[in-house]
């Protein structure tokens, strides 16, 4: 995609996540043009904020009527799975909680609830965090409910509850640095006074305080930064949580937080991005970055990468191994680790080895 057409992508982003704006054209889009942008659309999982903003268009800037039609068959499709998400996630907190398990929904339809069309947002799967020992608790109930689950690398396990995918995770947060732990821990307990909740299918579903939501997203954004890249959709939570929550954060509280946790230099490239490509208002950031942070390279690699990585179109002839998922791994790994261990030393440093622990000797058996 040429970078007219790209500009015209991040337009339509910002139109549909803000419902707001005007599009600016110089000249009329073609078929071939709405084809890509919807292929990039997908590969970025932002079809629903870049549908939402047909209804901010002129009648000759919008797609052919086939385009529409495939795009709404689409948004309709989502729309149905979202709303079986809702009710897995209704019927799995309440039967948790009647084991007196306590759990917190991270990321996903959480996150959903921020957006001005929160059905509308792609959600992959279903993922908890549990408080106190809440993590054994429901996997000893999933034994008991003789529920096919496995445990897999990362601290988590995951299994298909009612065709919905789900994963428990043991740890809340994605950091891999094993020196955070302590700290994060009190973070939990520190925090568990200003937790929120909402409604999902009348049922009110635990969610983490503000600030640590706003660190869950982050973090599990630039945990896949640091692996095969991560695409547009998860930028676009970061952004609508800062914008939801803003007024309820403790600012200099949260910089301290990123600042202890070893992240605060790549928050900055995150926050200048968010303001200058997904159009997040500068007042919603909780603190001001540096005006001379350059994030350029990071958009391109978050351009290029999509969704986790699968889509890179610069790897699509590279050399495969049964060891990794994707193509030229050990070369993509190497260059992400060389482009973001300056800005989250401790993170880069620490992910091949924790990685590997928790794939061999980290996993819970019975």
């Amino acid at each position: 995609m040429d970078n007219q057409l790209k500009d015209i992508f991040f337009q339509l982003l910002r139109i549909g996540l803000w419902g707001q704006g005007s599009l600016s054209l110089v000249q009329p889009l073609t078929a071939a043009d709405w084809d890509k942008i919807r292929v990039y659309a997908i590969n970025h999982t932002v079809e629903g904020p870049i549908y939402d903003s047909f209804a901010h268009l002129a009648d000759e800037q919008l797609p052919p009527q086939s385009i529409r039609f495939k795009w709404a068959v689409r948004i309709e499709q989502i729309e149905r799975h979202n709303a079986k998400m809702n009710r897995v996630i209704a019927e799995q907190f309440t039967a948790f909680t009647n084991q007196g398990i306590r759990p917190i929904l991270q990321k996903g339809q959480g996150v959903a609830s921020y957006y001005r069309i929160p059905e509308h947002r792609i959600s992959g799967d279903i993922d908890w965090c549990f408080e106190a020992d809440g993590y054994a608790k429901a996997r000893n109930f999933l034994k008991e409910k003789q529920v096919n689950f496995q445990d897999t690398a990362g601290f988590s396990l995951d299994y298909d509850w009612n065709n919905i995918h789900i994963e428990h995770h043991k740890r809340t947060f994605d950091f891999r640095s094993p020196l955070r732990k302590g700290y994060l821990k009190r973070l939990l307990a520190d925090y568990q006074h200003k937790q929120q909740s909402i409604l999902i299918d009348e049922i009110p579903i635990q969610l983490l305080a503000p600030e640590l939501q706003l660190l869950q997203v982050n973090i599990h954004i630039l945990k896949h930064l640091i692996t095969y890249g991560i695409g547009l959709r998860q930028f676009c939570d970061s952004a609508r949580l800062y914008y939801s929550v803003s007024s309820q954060l403790d600012a200099p509280a949260l910089e301290e937080i990123y600042r202890k946790t070893g992240i605060l230099n790549w928050i900055h490239l995150l926050h200048k991005l968010l303001v200058d490509y997904l159009g997040l208002p500068k007042s919603s950031l909780p603190f001001p970055y540096p005006e001379n942070t350059a994030m350029e390279w990071m958009v391109d690699e978050v351009w290029y990468s999509g969704n986790f990585g699968f889509k890179d179109e610069r790897f699509e002839n590279g050399k495969s191994s049964a060891h990794f998922a994707r193509p030229d791994s050990p070369k993509r790994l190497w260059q992400n680790f060389k482009r973001y261990v300056k800005y989250a030393p401790e993170e880069a440093i620490a992910f091949p080895l924790m990685h590997t622990y928790s794939k061999f000797w980290g996993k819970d058996s019975d």
